[in-house]
């Protein structure tokens, strides 16, 4: 009986969806109990308060990883991290730029220098902004959501269902409507997604998120509806549709069209990987 016991308490835990909750909340805890501590402080202080909260995400969630869910973390892997963040970043920065330069083509936006009293907090700020939003999203949104879902359903699913979930948890934001949930959920979501699928690396896909935050801050451009003071000065003009309205670059159509040129031949290399070398990482295709 105990036996019996003891095993059925084990299958609960290793249930995905038990140990994709329990992870999720853990993360989130750290992160709101570090805003706490925080406080009103800025600049460098604040920078180190955002980096300890994330190390903290990070450690629970490989200990969810390791003890809950028992598998291998090698997403995660210390080996080439460097190297994975930073051509994840090399993608995220080519990605804004290059949407941005199209709307500013277009007649979208206007970008003019705007030198701040203070340019290094608003580079502090920035940075502080961009990297919580990566890690910790990315954490629990292709970490744990993507590789429950995975794991239960299969990768298509996975893609599918995290990408939406993506959408949807920004329908909150300032300016938001069903389209930039839309927007999102393909641009931000599939791309993302895809990213994780082809380099089976979260830090590739902290590295792309980072880079997209970072540099539409320092724009001066909202970011998903977060007003940002940015290092220019952006004037809008024309249809909600091009420039994103008040939601930002997010919620125009251009980032789509060109999320998706980065995205599909990520999953065709992400596909022909899967069916050449599976058995070499368990964390994605055990």
């Amino acid at each position: 009986m105990k036996n019996t016991s003891a095993h059925k308490v084990n299958s609960f835990i290793r249930f995905p969806l038990t140990w994709m909750v329990a992870g999720t909340i853990g993360i989130i805890l750290v992160d709101v109990l570090f805003r706490l501590l925080a406080g009103d402080v800025k600049g460098i202080a604040s920078l180190l308060f955002t980096l300890t909260a994330s190390i903290g995400g990070i450690l629970v969630y490989w200990l969810t990883m390791k003890y809950l869910a028992r598998r291998s973390i090698s997403e995660l892997s210390r080996q080439r991290a460097g190297e994975e963040a930073g051509k994840g970043f090399l993608i995220g920065a080519i990605f804004i730029l290059v949407s941005t330069l199209m709307i500013v083509i277009l007649g979208g936006y206007s970008l003019q220098w705007a030198p701040a009293a203070d340019t290094n907090l608003i580079l502090l700020a920035s940075i502080e902004s961009a990297l919580s939003a990566a890690i910790i999203e990315e954490l629990i949104f292709r970490g744990l959501m993507f590789q429950a879902i995975r794991q239960w359903l299969g990768n298509w699913p996975a893609l599918a269902v995290t990408s939406l979930f993506f959408g949807v948890a920004h329908l909150g934001n300032t300016g938001a409507t069903l389209w930039s949930a839309f927007a999102i959920t393909i641009e931000a979501g599939v791309l993302l997604g895809a990213a994780f699928l082809w380099r089976r690396n979260l830090w590739f896909a902290m590295g792309l998120h980072f880079a997209w935050n970072a540099l539409e801050a320092l724009l001066g451009i909202p970011v998903s509806g977060h007003p940002a003071t940015g290092l220019f000065t952006v004037t809008v003009s024309g249809a909600p549709l091009l420039t994103g309205g008040d939601f930002g670059l997010e919620g125009s159509i251009v980032p789509v069209m060109v999320s998706l040129l980065i995205a599909i031949p990520m999953l065709i290399a992400a596909s022909r990987n899967r069916t050449s070398s599976a058995p070499r990482n368990k964390s994605i295709d055990e």
